[in-house]
């Protein structure tokens, strides 16, 4: 017998034939002998309905009634697959974040998840019953509901197994495994068989829809190996795991494409120590992610700063610059563009050369220009134009030989 966390996304658990579907998929697990926890999340769709909703009557709504708001969608699934279970006979009760001991920092919409006593779960568990834990959500301190992000249910089936010390996680979701590139953009792209921690996490915050980079993060912190597959077949799907010597043969594993961030260009920054310290202090208690970075030199005491964001966050990041030089209001300029950012991951890079040559080259002869570059041991991300983004990204992965059958 094992313990086994099973996650479905909001896909897999679409409507009232999805459901059924993983209900019973979560009885074959039990009826083999295993313990189950099943985490899920909003049926597809619902959660943006909602946030719609509440945009249509303030387009800045509060974030503490958001929270309340959104963690409705999670809850509905819950009830409505314990109903599913006991439907097919097996003992099923679901559980909140709250009453899972899903604790975490007062930070709503974006809450870090501070620690997990389980509630409940494993008393649950020993008596038999399979438990549906409401992902996506825990609570404050004070009791409040918080929610931990967009993609945060797959935080919380990793959180949930780290601290129930589960034998297997597994992420059940619209696709079969993790690919080297998203199939939608780049129709001949492989599955993975395995990928390492450090290229999944790379792979996540660059743009990869299969995981949230911050559940990925966990699970690397607390070794949780788990398996990413779908839940529309019974194909292997992708295992995630710490970093072994043969990943390194594989130069480039894998692409990403981000095609919602934005450039912004903040002008006429005073050019004085501790002015970058201030503009991002600024953006960080804003609650804004910023990724690539340049400052040019700095011209009569001016400069100019230029750093991506995500495209939702613009009005959020022209907020934070102007209270971080509130006395230079009148003349720092704030402007940003629409970008797409491709990314190629793989921890053979950091033993292998011409990989960044590579890259170059292609978007070179076909004329995709380049606005801004980062790098990091394992991954090299460009900053291009949306319009040719997936015109690159095909052309990227054709270039790195990671084309398969279509």
């Amino acid at each position: 017998m094992a313990l086994i966390v099973q996650k479905y996304g909001g896909t897999s658990v679409g409507d009232v034939d999805r459901i059924k579907n993983v209900a019973q998929r979560v009885k074959e697990t039990y009826e083999e002998g295993h313990s189950v926890v099943v985490v899920v999340s909003a049926r597809s769709g619902v959660t943006n309905d909602l946030i719609s909703r509440a945009r249509a009557l303030n387009p800045e709504p509060n974030d503490r009634e958001m929270d309340m708001l959104l963690a409705v969608g999670e809850q509905e699934t819950i009830a409505l697959m314990a109903m599913a279970l006991h439907q097919l006979g097996l003992p099923a009760v679901s559980r909140t974040g709250r009453e899972a001991g899903i604790l975490t920092d007062p930070n709503h919409t974006r809450a870090r998840i501070k620690e997990i006593s389980g509630g409940d779960i494993q008393e649950q568990l020993d008596s038999g019953k399979v438990v549906i834990l409401a992902g996506f959500q825990g609570h404050s301190d004070t009791g409040a509901i918080t929610t931990l992000g967009r993609g945060g249910s797959d935080l919380s089936a990793i959180a949930i197994a780290a601290a129930l010390k589960a034998d297997m996680c597994q992420i059940f979701t619209d696709v079969d495994g993790v690919y080297t590139a998203d199939p939608r953009v780049v129709p001949n792209a492989k599955k993975l068989k395995c990928i390492s921690y450090e290229e999944m996490l790379e792979l996540a915050s660059s743009g990869s829809k299969v995981m949230q980079n911050r559940a990925v993060e966990f699970a690397q912190k607390f070794k949780v190996n788990f398996e990413v597959r779908s839940s529309f077949n019974r194909n292997p799907g992708t295992i995630v795991k710490e970093e072994i010597k043969s990943m390194e043969d594989v130069v480039v594993s894998g692409l990403a494409l981000d095609n919602k961030q934005a450039k912004v260009v903040v002008s006429d920054v005073p050019d004085r120590p501790g002015a970058a310290a201030q503009l991002f202090q600024s953006l960080a208690q804003a609650d804004v992610c910023v990724d690539m970075i340049v400052q040019n030199i700095g011209r009569e005491g001016k400069a100019n700063m230029t750093f991506t964001v995500p495209r939702d966050d613009v009005s959020r990041a022209e907020k934070a610059v102007q209270s971080a030089f509130p006395q230079d209001s009148t003349d720092t300029q704030f402007e940003s563009s629409e970008i797409a950012i491709v990314s190629i991951v793989g921890v053979g890079m950091q033993s292998h050369s011409g990989v960044a040559a590579t890259l170059f080259d292609t978007l070179a002869k076909n004329e995709i220009n380049i606005q801004l570059v980062s790098t990091s041991e394992i991954k090299i991300s460009v900053a291009i134009s949306p319009e040719s983004a997936q015109k690159a990204t095909r052309l990227i992965h054709t270039a790195y030989g990671l084309d398969g059958d279509v």
